[in-house]
């Protein structure tokens, strides 16, 4: 069994808000041998696998981390919505990656900015948007790189101090971030109310930003991945 399939049948038990009991009766096994799963400790069998996504009403490809999303759908570049004022036959040259990928990071964007905007927080809304800015940054400077014929004195920054400075400013913003949301910044406060409605599950997103849950969990899972290589 692979490392994703215990998280995500300890996180769908969580998302319904019942005990290991109470899911190991509705599952048929003991509370004992549901915690050796949900912790990685044993492996299940198939006839579990399929109980458990029936129990939980989502795929088995989803119970095993296969898809991000519940019904296991795959995605791609056609199922995703164009973008707000997007001029027609906009789609990037070339490879149909580049216009996926940009569709992942739009949607992803437009759902946590969204969530900013509920939250209501100056502080933390500057510095999401501070390490994003950043990192675009960063990458732009990559690109225009490529062709050693374009003028660096197109940036201040030099390029042998952009990436340790921009990196630097990075790590910076988003432990300011960090602060204001665990609420160790000082009087840059998130509200208790403001908190409380911030509760997030994969099913909440989706009833919430049905055009865009998709490329989030899309999006997450292909960057853990790389994270996990």
């Amino acid at each position: 069994m692979n490392a994703d399939f215990p998280r995500i049948l300890s996180l769908l038990r969580k998302e319904r808000g019942i005990s290991q009991k109470e899911a190991a009766s509705e599952l048929g096994i003991s509370q004992a041998l549901l915690s050796h799963y949900e912790k990685g400790i044993r492996e299940c069998g198939l006839d579990f696998v399929v109980r458990a996504a029936d129990y939980y009403h989502v795929s088995c490809d989803y119970l095993l981390g296969r898809s991000p999303e519940r019904t296991g759908a795959t995605l791609s570049v056609e199922d995703l919505p164009e973008a707000e004022n997007a001029e027609k036959g906009n789609r990037l040259r070339g490879s149909i990656l580049p216009t996926l990928n940009k569709k992942l990071i739009f949607h992803s964007l437009n759902i946590l900015f969204d969530l900013l905007q509920r939250l209501n927080c100056t502080e933390l809304t500057r510095s999401v948007s501070d390490f994003l800015m950043l990192s675009v940054y960063r990458m732009f400077r990559v690109v225009y790189s490529v062709n050693h014929k374009n003028d660096q004195n197109f940036f201040h920054v030099p390029p042998h101090l952009s990436t340790s400075r921009a990196i630097a400013a990075m790590v910076e913003t988003e432990a300011d971030a960090m602060a204001v949301a665990d609420g160790s910044a000082g009087n840059k406060i998130i509200s208790a109310e403001a908190r409380e409605e911030l509760a997030l599950t994969s099913e909440s997103l989706a009833q919430t930003y049905p055009q865009y849950t998709s490329s989030l969990l899309n999006l997450i899972k292909n960057s853990e991945h790389k994270m996990n290589r």
